[in-house]
């Protein structure tokens, strides 16, 4: 017998994979684009997540071919780290934006975004939880959020976050990083609803219906004894078209999928509930714990007790960022703006 269809779901795919990965706001806040003056930002680890808010500027991400024009209302997420650039001029020689911070910051102590200004708000995230790859890689290296009723879904985030930088309050980093982070889901879920993007991965398969319900399913009761037919049974389809309609959109078998998403959820537990490895092992469908730690290995390399045991940092390093020259640029002071 099937479990009942969200018997025991209480969030959506895409927030749970959010709340795995758990989004840890590193910064948020705002800055202005000199006219004279080429801003140029290293690799980062995690996503940023910006919008124009006012005045218009390039992006160019380091990779990609053709530069971005941002106009007033646009949003654009950086997934993948890539090195950037924002200037209103790409002719201009790029200088380090921890060099360029002074400039920066003069501009910003002025209470209002002056006539002709070209500002920029938002917010950079890192990621807590393990595996943040599940996420990024489903990403191109720039998501531009430009049609005018998508920037209409995202505007209420943004004219928030401008009045919360405009006029400090008591709390107001608190609420900017929220605002920041409503804009980054917002992002994602209408790159979602756009049909042009033509993506693959799981996070493009929950714009089809049937994988939808399909990667719900899985997530839903990630314990259940789940098999192909079954999940085919679930979405209305044979089991020959199910597999390979799930293997071309989201890149991988259903089977596969499963597996992956259960030692992700294995992952959090492990680091994070002090539960042992035999109770997170039948509840996650495996009837031994051997053949858990088999799976556990073979996707994330370790076996459970050396992930245990791993001393590896849980949040991302953000105190150094690397120059063009390798050399360690610290961020401390500037972090709180960009």
């Amino acid at each position: 017998m099937q479990p009942a269809f969200g018997s025991n779901q209480r969030m959506d795919p895409l927030s749970e994979v959010l709340a795995l990965l758990k989004p840890r706001s590193l910064s948020s806040g705002g800055f202005t684009v000199p006219g004279d003056l080429a801003i140029y930002f290293p690799k980062h680890q995690g996503i940023k997540c910006y919008a124009m808010m006012a005045g218009q500027c390039w992006l160019a991400v380091e990779g990609v071919a053709e530069p971005v024009r941002l106009v007033a209302g646009d949003c654009f997420v950086l997934p993948r780290g890539l090195p950037f650039r924002l200037t209103t001029d790409l002719s201009l020689e790029p200088v380090h934006y921890a060099l360029a911070w002074d400039r920066l910051r003069k501009v910003n102590e002025a209470p209002e975004i002056h006539e002709g200004a070209r500002y920029i708000a938002g917010g950079f995230f890192g990621f807590t939880g393990s595996h943040a790859e599940m996420l990024l890689t489903s990403l191109p290296p720039v998501v531009h959020i430009r049609r005018e009723s998508d920037r209409a879904a995202i505007r209420w985030s943004l004219e928030r976050l401008r009045e919360e930088l405009r006029d400090p309050q008591p709390g107001g980093s608190l609420i900017a990083q929220q605002l920041a982070y409503m804009m980054l889901i917002q992002a994602l879920r209408l790159y979602l609803a756009d049909t042009t993007t033509g993506g693959r991965g799981w996070l493009f398969a929950l714009s089809d219906r049937h994988m939808r319900i399909a990667i719900a399913s899985m997530h839903g009761e990630p314990g259940y004894r789940w098999t192909l037919h079954a999940l085919a049974e679930r979405v209305g389809m044979s089991r020959s078209v199910f597999a390979s309609r799930f293997r071309t959109v989201v890149g991988v078998t259903p089977m596969e999928y499963l597996t992956r998403w259960r030692m992700l959820l294995a992952a959090d537990r492990l680091r994070n509930s002090g539960e042992d490895i035999s109770t997170i092992a039948h509840s996650l469908g495996y009837e031994s714990g051997s053949a858990f730690g088999k799976a556990f290995r073979r996707v994330t390399g370790c076996s459970p007790r050396q992930y245990i045991r791993s001393t590896l940092p849980r949040v991302m390093p953000v105190a150094h960022e690397a120059d063009d020259h390798g050399r360690g640029v610290p961020v401390a002071g500037v972090a709180d703006r960009l």
